[in-house]
């Protein structure tokens, strides 16, 4: 089975090699790894080339914003399954997609999710926040309850039918495209209870309380376009949801970058 894993960058030189080098490590080798540039000036070119073997497919130029860019990887795309890895993220070890192929092996299973840990952006080994998902039931979104995006991964033909990602939207496309697919289509998913990827801290939608705040305000908006019953102590209860992620750490061992 070929997965498609697209990786959107904009200035990440710092990073990208690694996400390249993780996704190059995975045991299972039917990838399809495509880069999607909006338009760098920091080197990150030049590390593209060098790694050129590595990428199947490279797409660069100007966009309007990183949820734009993902969607000209999904266009691209023609692996039976599609996630992301941007340049600040990477596989916690190399059967990660060996374990999601498995998974799409049951051809019931139209997508599946994992757990991600939030790393310090200079120290790997830092670990600032365990993302454990947990099972979805009907309302959890409405709740506040969010899958870890980088280890989302469907089947193309979900993005076929129910669409890509909104880029009107500046922080939350990524949620509000797992709450369409999830709560409003009700695609059969699988959670595995283990950490995929590690992301470094300092993503656009953390990187500031007004990033967050404004995050909180457009998934809310959102969700009610989407004709989700959301909670009117939706904010409470989504902050109360992330309160233990920062008093727990994974018992499985996990390769620092």
């Amino acid at each position: 089975m070929k997965i498609s894993v697209i990786t959107a960058v904009l200035n990440g030189a710092r990073t990208l090699e690694n996400t390249i080098e993780s996704i190059d490590r995975q045991t299972h080798k039917d990838i399809e790894h495509i880069v999607v540039d909006g338009g760098s000036t920091d080197g990150t070119a030049e590390i593209i080339e060098r790694h050129s073997d590595k990428i199947t497919c490279f797409i660069p130029g100007p966009d309007h914003g990183i949820y734009d860019g993902m969607n000209k990887g999904i266009e691209r795309a023609t692996g039976d399954v599609i996630g992301f890895l941007n340049s600040d993220d990477y596989y916690s070890d190399n059967s990660v997609t060996s374990q999601i192929n498995q998974i799409f092996e049951d051809q019931t299973v139209e997508a599946c999710y994992a757990d991600l840990l939030y790393v310090d952006g200079q120290n790997t080994d830092k670990v600032i926040r365990y993302f454990q998902s947990g099972e979805y039931h009907s309302g959890l979104f409405e709740r506040g309850w969010i899958p870890a995006h980088p280890t989302f991964y469907a089947r193309k033909e979900i993005y076929d039918k129910y669409g890509v990602f909104d880029s009107s939207l500046k922080f939350q496309a990524d949620l509000e495209h797992t709450a369409r697919v999830m709560a409003v289509h009700e695609v059969k998913t699988r959670y595995v209870s283990e950490v995929w990827v590690c992301m470094r801290m300092g993503g656009a939608t953390n990187r500031s309380i007004s990033n967050i705040l404004e995050g909180n305000l457009e998934s809310y908006r959102a969700f009610k376009k989407l004709g989700l019953k959301v909670s009117p102590v939706y904010f409470v209860t989504k902050f109360m949801m992330r309160i233990p992620q920062f008093f727990k750490y994974p018992s499985q061992n996990l390769q620092s970058r």
